[in-house]
């Protein structure tokens, strides 16, 4: 009996821990955890377009329809991607590491434009005189907007050598942000020591990533305007000095749809081409390096490209509707099922359907 009186004394004693105790097991008797076995997912909520809304169509594809090969050509690395689809349709050592000689200019104006206003004024501070040049004077003042007319359209090396002298930092700190744009585009085998393109160890580029800085370029309506001219007067913001500017891409005006981008030439770069060519609503990109005959090949390239590819729509290429195979009365013989295929197992039916 005293040990039954002092067992009730203990548990008079606990009472309120008891209490609480039994209330905590209530409560999560009434609210379980989730666990693995009986863990139902949130419903999944996706969004809903509006009933009249009409998704674009996908790009038209081009196909090689005579299956004739790419004209040979003395060109080291080559690129031709049609614009719209992103397809390649024919590269030659796209990812070989080559001097871009003045197709460095292409990211020298992508810098300049991201950071001068058109009207900012920009005075030469070094005369450069070193390869094609406009004739810019020491203390010149220029528009930025006039520079880079004649950085991409005459390809003069004293105008991208002024845009990146009067950078905050200088020429410097202007090749690093070439360099650091060319990083944030995912250019890793692209590298710059100067802005102008002049020959270097530590200078190159590839036919592919030349291409993708053209591209972003060709976003660029000013870009787009600029490297498509012809020729074009300008001068510094006295009306002091007057420079005619030419483009040196002979095929601009020549080549029905040509209309740019961007050449080049180095002893160690040799003839650099970067071409953008626009028929029958379809838009090229030509990129070729290191050529013996940079205008010649291009032109070879774009008549291959006309004579023997049709745009064709995607739905024209993919079968609409996969085939329908039902396996009768629960008979399931052993069939090879290749990797691609899926098989559809609906509900309440008794007949699998096996799509090829």
């Amino acid at each position: 009996m005293k040990k039954i009186s002092s067992k009730l004394k203990n548990l008079k004693k606990h009472k309120q821990r008891i209490i609480i105790f039994v209330l905590f097991l209530i409560l999560i008797s009434l609210f379980p955890s989730q666990n693995v076995y009986f863990y139902t997912p949130p419903e999944l909520i996706g969004y809903a377009l509006p009933e009249k809304s009409v998704l674009p169509a996908p790009p038209a594809i081009p196909i090689n329809q005579t299956k004739n090969p790419p004209p040979l050509l003395s060109a080291a690395a080559v690129l031709v991607k049609d614009i719209t689809s992103g397809v390649v349709l024919y590269s030659k050592n796209k990812n070989e590491r080559l001097a871009p000689a003045s197709t460095s200019k292409i990211m020298t104006a992508l810098v300049s434009l991201n950071h001068y206003k058109l009207d900012d004024v920009l005075t030469v501070k070094t005369v450069i005189t070193e390869g094609k040049t406009m004739g810019l004077v020491n203390s010149e003042r220029m528009t930025a907007e006039n520079v880079l007319y004649a950085t991409l359209v005459d390809s003069a090396n004293d105008a991208a050598y002024t845009l990146a002298d009067n950078y905050p930092g200088g020429v410097e700190n202007f090749v690093s942000e070439m360099n650091r744009v060319a990083k944030e585009m995912g250019l890793s085998n692209t590298h710059f020591q100067n802005p102008v393109g002049f020959d270097n160890t530590n200078q190159y580029t590839t036919a592919s990533e030349l291409a993708q800085m053209a591209l972003v370029g060709l976003r660029n309506p000013v870009f787009t305007k600029m490297v498509g001219t012809k020729e074009i007067t300008v001068s510094d913001v006295n009306y002091q000095y007057f420079h005619d500017l030419k483009n040196v891409n002979e095929l601009l005006g020549r080549i029905p749809g040509v209309s740019g981008v961007k050449t080049g030439f180095t002893e160690e770069g040799g003839e650099i081409l970067v071409s953008e060519v626009k028929r029958n609503d379809h838009r090229v990109l030509i990129v070729i390096l290191k050529s013996a005959d940079r205008f010649t090949e291009t032109q070879h390239l774009m008549n291959w490209i006309f004579d023997n590819f049709q745009w064709k729509d995607i739905n024209s290429i993919v079968p609409e509707k996969p085939r329908v195979h039902t396996l009768q009365n629960h008979y399931l013989p052993q069939i090879h099922i290749p990797a691609a295929s899926m098989v559809v197992l609906p509900q309440n039916h008794s007949k699998p359907y096996i799509y090829l």
